[in-house]
């Protein structure tokens, strides 16, 4: 479906295909602005949250990759996972006393990063060493949205 082979992908009722995280997380927020997953267009707090989803998607998100292709010697899951780990820092900064990445509100840009995060547990990296990140996953993972799709998904158990 994604003509440069790779994910994600969406394609529309009209046939069309968007590609690239943060376009399609800013399209689906668009459908319902009265969801408050984005700030108004042309508002600042819009490019904040633009800077957050391209942040997640150039440093956090492709940071990953290495640790997921088989072809990736020792050597080159050891600097990612280090890359990764510096990226963390930073992000366990910018959440301490915070809700969310841009503050109290929930946005698109806090369901990338849970996304992304959360493949620390596939990959080895222990998030206890980033309170402040650990706690914000925890956070995500409790709203009942992500339980129910990450139930769906099967990556985690649903509650008895």
């Amino acid at each position: 479906m994604n003509s440069k082979g790779a994910v994600p992908a969406l394609r529309l009722d009209n046939g069309q295909v968007l590609t690239e995280g943060p376009v399609i997380l800013q399209y689906l927020a668009d459908q319902k602005p009265e969801s408050g997953l984005a700030p108004k267009a042309g508002s600042l707090e819009r490019y904040r949250l633009q800077e957050w989803l391209n942040y997640i998607t150039s440093e956090v998100h492709k940071t990953f990759s290495p640790l997921f292709n088989p072809a990736s010697d020792d050597n080159v899951k050891a600097y990612a996972k280090l890359n990764i780990e510096k990226r963390f820092d930073w992000l366990n900064k910018q959440l301490a006393g915070k809700q969310y990445l841009t503050g109290n509100q929930f946005t698109i840009a806090d369901a990338y990063l849970y996304v992304v995060a959360n493949w620390s547990n596939f990959v080895g990296i222990d998030l206890g060493r980033w309170p402040d990140l650990k706690a914000f996953q925890d956070r995500v993972a409790a709203r009942p949205k992500v339980k129910e799709a990450m139930e769906a998904e099967g990556l985690f158990k649903k509650a008895a």
